[in-house]
């Protein structure tokens, strides 16, 4: 059964980029742009919303973190970022989400 995005919301935690490197090597990781509700991102991707999800890559709002910014995290491995699982893969974003 597909979990509902408040469900999603409740299992987002926090990583370091030491912790997320692992997934990058093996292809499951996934930037979500900051703009994104993590959780609402994640249920799309779960829910394999293909047509939502080619927009939002194509627009570069949702993929592979690029070069740049892995060397950038490579160099502040404590850096915290949001995470959440949604298996195969690992969605995080660079802010990190304010609970109320």
């Amino acid at each position: 059964m597909l979990p509902s995005k408040e469900e999603l919301a409740l299992t987002i935690d926090e990583a370091e980029w030491s912790c997320l490197r692992a997934h990058l090597n093996r292809g499951g990781l996934i930037l979500v742009d900051d703009a994104l509700d993590l959780a609402e991102t994640a249920h799309m991707v779960a829910a394999d919303e293909i047509k939502t999800i080619t927009e939002l890559v194509e627009r570069g709002m949702l993929g592979k973190p690029s070069d740049s910014k892995i060397r950038r995290w490579e160099e502040e491995r404590e850096k915290k970022f949001a995470m959440l699982i949604v298996s195969p893969y690992v969605l995080f974003q660079e802010k990190m989400p304010t609970f109320h």
